[in-house]
């Protein structure tokens, strides 16, 4: 028994059911902050140098900054036809918890690295973008790759790609 078992044994409960639609209504709400007011996102970004200067919010809120701002339309496309299955599918596969723990843990060890990267560059650090959820989601797209390399996704609603070769390509 690994020590994710041991974890889950113990801590199991504490899995959030139906997490991916979470971060959907997360992201949702980062692109209607957006439109609604572009600069209040520059104070909702991962930015250490002002974290450790007292704005500690920055910890919770840099998760609803949007991963891009190419337009709704793209996003809307991307959750509904792509990330929200993807996601649901590989919590049903590796299950509630362990599915939990992995984008908790992508989300603590960004937090960590952008720390760590303040420190190591003096702070000398670019913020918002580089410091998002785009890197979680892909981890997720990735992990769905592994559990599911021969599954054939229709890349432009024409072509069938396995998501194997999607995930070499990425």
């Amino acid at each position: 028994m690994n020590w994710i078992d041991k974890l889950e044994r113990k801590f199991g409960r504490f899995g959030i059911q139906n997490l991916t639609m979470y971060i959907i209504i997360c992201y949702v709400v980062g692109y209607f902050l957006t439109y609604l007011n572009p600069s209040l996102m520059a104070m909702m970004s991962l930015d250490v140098a002002k974290i450790l200067h007292g704005q500690i919010w920055r910890l919770v809120t840099w998760v609803l900054y949007p991963p891009s701002t190419a337009g709704v339309l793209w996003f809307a496309i991307a959750v509904l036809f792509f990330y929200y299955p993807i996601g649901t599918s590989l919590e049903r596969t590796i299950g509630t918890f362990k599915y939990t723990l992995y984008i908790f843990s992508g989300i603590l060890f960004t937090i960590i690295g952008a720390f760590i990267l303040y420190f190591l560059l003096g702070g000398n650090v670019l913020v918002g973008s580089v410091f998002s959820t785009y890197y979680i989601s892909l981890s997720t797209f990735l992990a769905y790759a592994m559990c599911y390399p021969d599954m054939s996704v229709l890349l432009m609603f024409i072509i069938p790609v396995k998501m194997k070769w999607m995930a070499v390509f990425y």
